[in-house]
């Protein structure tokens, strides 16, 4: 794992740089992951691996170079590639100026109990669920990582940024004999605090639930999201709307709406990289410091994600959500939180006299962006709800839903928030229950 020895590599390495303005960003991944499949552990393995981004500006023009080589004289070929491919590419009329950044607030999310978990701690996890399948005569397979991330970033214009922060990384699909399935994850910081039985047993209620799987007709239904279906959505609404982007394009479902209600007055959204569940890397790609941005308050649209590029455009100040140099999407919220309510699940289900309980989506596609549209499937433990209990299970049921619609249609939230993970990203979310949504028949 990349040490505090690189600002100094940087910082040599910007004193010779024949560019206007220079910026170099390391990110250094050392991580330990555990894999099993029918009921074994197969896979004991680590990586430990760095990226290094150098951008150039000349003038208008700006150029990105990409290497893993953190040596001296690596950084400075880096810095040489991206300053030749800055003179030779084309202006850039609305790049205005690399960000000089403060020091940003020292990051709380490191655990060197997470880093040091053993292969061996993690086998021991393993086989202590593996134990609780076998007398249900089920089969487990799933993932159980550990890791350290580090982030660096040194521009000319005096940004000097370091931090590091730990995570662990836990998934379980366990299937009964008759091939029902059930899925669990968990995610977080502190592994002292991680509860992996109580995890695991999520997936094992679900595959073990008795009783044949019965198909329901198409139609429009009252259903409970469980966290990892509420981030399912949350995550996609995020790619189409909160980030500067899309917002700037006109391609945003929040575009000409801020001010205005969007979801239901249920639903509050913020991007909160100092909640102490998730105690993000305090800083961005950019070097800029992260904020806490409301994003949707009582479901009215409140602001969007920025980086420096597309906050200039929009006569804003970057928001800290830069991702790295040579990325494609633009900004977009890494840490969401979606306020709880004061419902219990259990009031949830005793509350809905007919509905459809459910774990999670899988695979979701979008089929209208502008109106956050998706198709997709439940799986992995979606369940018949009667009489305000869990009757049976469903045979998953294909989704045809506007998430913004959805999250309208809230009628209740729960106290009981789960973190979850999804491509980079961290959210804090409640189970939500949900009138009026839209499944097909598989």
């Amino acid at each position: 794992m990349i040490s505090e020895k690189i600002l100094d590599i940087f910082k040599g390495a910007i004193k010779i740089s024949r560019a206007d303005q220079t910026e170099l960003v390391c990110e250094s991944e050392e991580f330990y992951l555990t894999r099993f499949a029918e009921n074994l552990v197969h896979q004991n393995m680590g990586r430990s691996d760095s990226t290094i981004w150098c951008r150039a500006a000349v003038g208008k023009k700006t150029g990105v170079a990409r290497s893993n080589d953190a040596t001296r004289e690596g950084v400075a070929e880096l810095l040489k590639i991206a300053t030749e491919v800055a003179r030779n590419g084309n202006d850039d009329p609305n790049f205005q100026s690399l960000v000089r950044s403060e020091r940003a607030p020292k990051c709380q999310g490191f655990y060197k109990k997470t880093f040091d978990y053993s292969a061996a701690a993690r086998t021991e996890n393993v086989a202590a669920i593996v134990e609780r399948a076998k007398s249900s005569n089920l089969t487990c397979a799933g993932t159980y990582q550990t890791s350290a991330t580090t982030l660096c970033v040194v521009n000319s214009l005096g940004t000097e940024q370091f931090d590091k922060t730990s995570e662990y990384r836990f998934s379980l699909t366990a299937v009964a004999p008759d091939g029902r399935s059930g899925w669990s994850q968990a995610a977080g910081r502190d592994i002292a605090q991680f509860d992996f039985l109580a995890t695991a047993q999520r997936a094992l209620d679900k595959a073990a639930y008795p009783g044949d799987a019965v198909q329901l007709q198409s139609g429009t239904y009252t259903v409970i999201l469980e966290p990892d279906a509420v981030a399912n959505f949350l995550l996609l609404t995020a790619f189409l709307g909160f980030g500067g982007k899309t917002l700037q394009q006109g391609r945003s479902f929040m575009s000409d709406k801020m001010g205005q209600a969007i979801m239901g007055n249920a639903i509050t959204i913020t991007e909160d990289p100092f909640h102490p569940a998730m105690q993000f890397m305090p800083f961005d790609y950019e070097g800029v410091p992260k904020k806490k941005i409301t994003l949707v308050e009582n479901g009215i649209a409140r602001d969007g994600v920025y980086d420096s590029y597309y906050a200039g455009l929009a006569g804003k100040t970057s928001t800290g959500n830069a991702l790295a140099p040579d990325n494609n999407y633009g900004p977009y919220p890494k840490a969401m939180v979606m306020a709880a309510g004061n419902s219990s699940v259990d009031d949830m289900i005793k509350s809905t006299p007919s509905g459809i309980y459910v774990t999670r989506f899988w695979y979701l596609n979008y089929l209208n962006p502008m109106k956050t549209m998706v198709t997709g499937y439940t799986r992995d433990g979606t369940f018949l709800i009667e009489d305000g209990k869990i009757t049976k299970p469903i045979v998953d049921m294909r989704v045809q839903q506007s998430m913004i619609e959805a999250f309208s249609n809230v009628e209740l939230v729960s106290g009981e928030q789960r973190l979850i993970p999804q491509y980079g990203t961290l959210m804090l979310v409640p189970f939500l229950k949900i009138n009026n949504f839209n499944l097909s028949a598989t």
